[in-house]
C-alpha cells in the first residue's frame, strides 16, 4: 500500500544525482577576510632622520667635559696644569640599504571573473610585509644596542640583564651564555626596576622610556606567573601601588617604563641567516651575525630609551601598481629605501633568560 511518498525533482542536484545543495548558488558576504595585521609599535621609539638624496647620513656623538678645582696664579690653557677638558668625539653613520620591496602580479582574466575587490587587498597586505619587516628589523637592532661597546672612548654602556638572576652582564655576553631559564613575573618585574637603575646610572633621561616584551613576558606580569592568577606578585596589584588592569589584561608603566608588547621580538639564532646583501653596510652585530641578524636565542625583550637606535629614511614607504599590456595584468609593488643602526648604546638594556 502506498504511503503518499513521492520522489522530487532536486534544483540543487547535479544530473539528478549526489550533494542537493551542488547547484545553488554561494552568496556574497561582502566581508574580505585577510590576514590580520601585526601591531608595530616600533617607528615612534626610536630616532628618524629624512634625507632627500645621498647614501648614508653622519650622527654625531661627543663625549664628557671633566671639571678641576684652580690654583691661582696657574694658566688655565696650559695643557700641563690638567684644566682643559679633552672631549672625546666619534660619529655613527647609517647607510641606506638597497631597496626593499614586496611585490605580486593580478591577471586581468582573474580580475574580470573576480566578484570582489582585490586590488586594494594586494595592495594593503605587500604594504604591511614591508611595515613588519620595518619592526622587526628595529627589534634587533635595539638589540644590537645593548650588545654593542660605548660610542665613544671611555663612553658608557647598556647591556645584557639576565632575568632570572636579575644581574648584569658584560656587553661581550653571547646569547647563549646564559642559564635559559624561563623567568617568573616577579622576577621580570624586579628586572625592570634593575634596568631603570641602569639607565638612571647612565643618565638616561626618564621620559621616553619605554620596554618591548615578548607576548608571553608580557601577562606574567600580570598573572605573576604560570598557572593560577598569583596576585601577590602580579605588578598590578594595587595593595603597592599597582597600576594596570587585570580585566583588560594590561599594565601600562612598571618603574617608569613604559610596556609594550610585540611579536617581533626575535627569540631564534638567526646568526648565520643572510638577509639580503643590501643590509651588509648595517651590519649591527659585526662578527656575530648577518645585516641586522644574530643570536637571539634568549632573548626576552627590550628596555631602552629613542635616543638608542636611530633610522635614515630615503623612501618612505610607497605602493604601486601599473596595468602592463604586454603581461595582460596588473604588478603591484610596495617599497621603501632605509638604513637602520646604532647611535646610544647606552640607551639600551636587552632581557634574556
Amino acid at each position: 500500500m502506498a504511503n503518499g511518498d513521492t520522489s522530487p525533482s532536486r534544483v540543487g542536484q547535479i544530473n539528478s544525482a549526489g550533494d542537493t545543495d551542488a547547484l545553488f548558488l554561494k552568496k556574497f558576504s561582502g566581508e574580505i577576510l585577510q590576514t590580520f595585521e601585526e601591531s608595530n609599535i616600533f617607528k615612534a621609539l626610536h630616532t628618524v632622520r629624512t634625507i632627500e638624496n645621498g647614501k648614508s647620513a653622519q650622527f654625531p656623538v661627543t663625549g664628557i667635559a671633566s671639571a678641576a678645582y684652580h690654583t691661582p696664579g696657574e694658566n688655565i690653557a696650559d695643557a700641563g696644569n690638567s684644566y682643559l677638558s679633552d672631549i672625546k668625539k666619534a660619529e655613527k653613520v647609517i647607510t641606506i640599504d638597497k631597496m626593499l620591496l614586496a611585490s605580486t602580479f593580478l591577471s586581468n582574466i582573474d580580475d574580470v571573473k573576480n566578484h570582489y575587490d582585490i586590488r586594494s587587498v594586494y595592495a594593503n597586505e605587500l604594504g604591511k610585509a614591508l611595515a613588519v619587516r620595518f619592526d622587526s628589523a628595529l627589534a634587533k637592532v635595539f638589540i644590537a644596542a645593548a650588545r654593542s661597546a660605548a660610542a665613544v672612548t671611555g663612553g658608557k654602556t647598556g647591556g645584557i640583564l639576565d632575568v632570572s638572576a636579575n644581574a648584569m652582564g658584560d656587553i661581550a655576553d653571547s646569547s647563549d651564555d646564559a642559564d635559559n631559564t624561563d623567568p617568573t613575573g616577579a622576577e621580570l618585574t624586579a628586572a625592570l626596576f634593575t634596568a631603570a637603575q641602569k639607565l638612571d646610572e647612565n643618565d638616561v633621561p626618564s621620559d621616553g622610556r619605554f620596554a618591548v616584551l615578548r607576548p608571553q613576558e608580557y601577562y606574567k606580569l600580570i598573572t605573576g606567573g604560570a598557572g593560577a592568577l598569583a596576585i601577590s606578585t602580579s605588578a598590578v596589584n594595587k595593595d603597592v601601588g599597582g597600576v594596570g588592569s587585570i580585566a583588560s589584561g594590561s599594565i601600562p608603566q612598571i618603574a617608569g617604563i613604559t610596556i609594550y608588547k610585540s611579536n617581533h621580538i626575535p627569540s631564534t639564532d638567526l646568526s648565520t641567516d643572510a638577509t639580503g646583501d643590501g643590509e651588509a653596510a648595517n651590519d649591527v652585530f659585526g662578527a656575530g651575525g648577518v645585516g641586522y641578524n644574530g643570536n637571539f636565542t634568549n632573548t626576552l625583550g627590550i628596555v631602552s630609551h629613542s635616543a638608542a637606535v636611530g633610522t635614515v629614511k630615503l623612501l618612505d614607504l610607497a605602493t604601486e601598481s601599473e596595468y602592463q599590456i604586454e603581461r595582460q595584468g596588473t604588478l603591484f609593488v610596495a617599497k621603501y629605501a632605509m638604513g637602520h643602526g646604532v647611535l646610544r648604546p647606552e640607551c639600551a638594556i636587552e632581557l634574556q633568560k
